[in-house]
């Protein structure tokens, strides 16, 4: 891997509550963590939406954004993401338009499209799904990264899909997303003073006009979101922690998709659920924990607080149906010591061409957060310093 690969590095945060802790304590740990990676080089931190979840306490990326931002000094703050099933593009957009008057130039929105359609009323019935392109049936290593099969996970199950349909009217009272496409152009038509309202007139929002914030587009498959990510010329981020098996689509479609816009050229950020510890062992006991968290999620039954390490079923001692549904994520997250994830970035730059990682780490302790993110700073810049020396010796 040459020096000019060696990609910055930022942080995606769910503010996640520990069992035995408190949201409070985890948000107070957030934003900790914020000082931290800032201290240790980290280009960004951003802030997951989720709502209703007993082990994930950042519910409002727009509000810990804000906070972030005022208790750092450098670091770029952000979303990942303003979910437009529940938040409106303008009111996003006001809301971090807001933020980047205190803060300008620090400042990311992202947005994710996460809308699900009503299931149907006959439960035999077929449930009409969210736009979701597959990965492949089997697992493929593409330049050393472990792309894994997709795994048996879908929203056809009525049930499921119920009680994400559920949860969604609860969260934003009947609002029904547009097109993506003009989501999107309603950010930037606001940010340039050029936005029209529905009865023709022009809408101007002072928060937002000439705000100075970059405006993000998350996707998961290589539908809608990254399509339309590169028709506008935007910045994508690729989900490989949530969705492994289709990074390397979604990443294509983008680049394939993508026009001089906002930006000149693409810019891809990927994410990655990592670990990090002065040891393998150390690292593989922290992570014990991991598959009970997913299944929690897969299941439905919404993140529970991270339960501690040795309390829950051996991946051993699964079923089989758990191991399917669970396996693309746990063989997808780099646990071991320093060099041994930073070999696995090393992957992940290569198969995918990222631009940046983002991130994310979750232990029961915060500490062993903390010590994660130290420890691959460390290893990630000592092992630039090192391409640049032998670069330097190869053309001397």
């Amino acid at each position: 891997m040459s020096p000019t690969n060696r990609v910055p590095l930022s942080v995606l945060d769910l503010a996640p509550v520990w069992e035995g802790g408190t949201g409070l304590e985890a948000l107070q740990a957030s934003l900790e963590r914020a000082r931290l990676v800032e201290r240790l080089g980290y280009r960004r931190i951003w802030f997951a939406e989720h709502h209703l979840a007993p082990g994930v306490a950042s519910a409002a990326p727009g509000v810990l954004a804000a906070l972030a931002a005022g208790v750092t000094s450098t670091l770029r703050v952000g979303s990942a993401a303003v979910l437009l099933g529940s938040t409106s593009p303008v009111v996003a957009a006001e809301q971090f338009g807001t933020i980047a008057a205190a803060y300008p130039g620090r400042v990311d929105l992202g947005l994710g499209r996460a809308a699900f359609p009503p299931p149907p009323a006959d439960k035999t019935a077929p449930a009409v799904i969210p736009e979701r392109a597959h990965g492949a049936t089997e697992d493929r290593v593409v330049d050393g990264l472990l792309v894994p099969a997709d795994p048996p996970f879908s929203f056809r199950d009525p049930d499921l899909l119920t009680r994400f349909v559920a949860q969604q009217r609860y969260l934003s009272a009947g609002r029904t997303p547009g097109t993506f496409t003009d989501e999107l152009r309603t950010v930037l038509d606001l940010q340039a003073g050029t936005a029209f309202a529905d009865d023709g007139r022009d809408a101007l929002s002072p928060a937002v006009h000439g705000a100075d914030f970059d405006l993000w587009v998350l996707a998961s498959s290589a539908g809608e979101s990254a399509r339309v990510a590169g028709e506008l010329g935007l910045p994508l981020a690729a989900n490989y922690h949530v969705s492994p098996s289709t990074v390397l689509e979604t990443v294509a479609a983008y680049r394939e998709a993508f026009r001089p816009g906002v930006l000149d050229e693409p810019y891809v950020v990927v994410s990655a659920d990592v670990l990090v510890a002065g040891t393998v062992e150390r690292a593989e006991a922290l992570a014990d924990p991991f598959a009970a968290w997913v299944l929690s999620i897969r299941s439905g039954a919404r993140a529970i607080p991270y339960p501690r390490p040795g309390t829950t079923t051996p991946w051993d001692e699964r079923s089989d149906d758990e191991r399917a549904l669970l396996r693309d994520r746990i063989v997808s997250r780099l646990v071991g010591d320093a060099s041994s994830v930073v070999a696995g970035l090393d992957a992940l730059v290569r198969a995918t061409g990222a631009d940046e990682l983002v991130l994310t780490t979750i232990t029961h302790d915060p500490a062993d957060t903390a010590r994660s993110y130290e420890l691959l700073a460390r290893a990630w810049s000592s092992s630039a310093a090192n391409e640049l020396v032998g670069a330097a010796a190869a053309a001397s």
